[in-house]
C-alpha cells in the first residue's frame, strides 16, 4: 500500500488581514506547484508575497525529503484568523474610534500525486 507523504509549511501572524488572503489562496487550491507559483507570481494583491513564500518553504521542504517535484500539488490551503492589534483613529470633538489591524496564519500542505 502506498502510503501518501505530505509536507507543510506556515506563516504565523502574517500582517495580511484574513479575508484579503482567503481571495488569493482559493485560486491555487488544488494546482500543482509549478501552476500555483506562476499564479502567484503575477497575481497583483499584496497577500500573494506571503502565500508565494509559504509555497516555497513548502516546496523546499518536499525537496528535502527527495520528493517528486514534479508530481506536487497544493493538496490543503487555508487562511486562519490570528490575533489582531488594536489602535485607535482620533475623531472629532475628542472622541475615538478603534481600528483593528488583523492578521494571518497562512497554511500550506503539498502533497504527492
Amino acid at each position: 500500500m502506498d502510503v501518501l507523504r505530505t509536507w507543510m509549511a506556515k506563516h504565523r501572524f502574517a500582517r495580511v488581514a484574513p479575508r484579503k488572503a482567503r481571495i488569493v489562496i482559493d485560486t491555487i487550491r488544488g494546482r500543482r506547484c509549478d501552476e500555483a507559483m506562476e499564479q502567484l507570481r503575477y497575481n497583483p494583491r499584496r497577500s500573494a508575497v506571503f502565500i508565494r513564500d509559504v509555497l516555497k518553504a513548502a516546496m523546499v521542504n518536499a525537496d528535502e525529503a527527495e520528493a517528486d517535484m514534479s508530481r506536487l500539488y497544493v493538496k490543503e490551503a487555508r487562511v486562519d484568523g490570528g490575533p489582531y492589534y488594536r489602535r485607535w483613529r482620533p475623531k472629532d470633538r475628542g472622541r475615538v474610534h478603534p481600528i483593528a489591524k488583523r492578521t494571518s496564519h497562512i497554511v500550506l500542505v503539498l502533497a504527492e500525486s
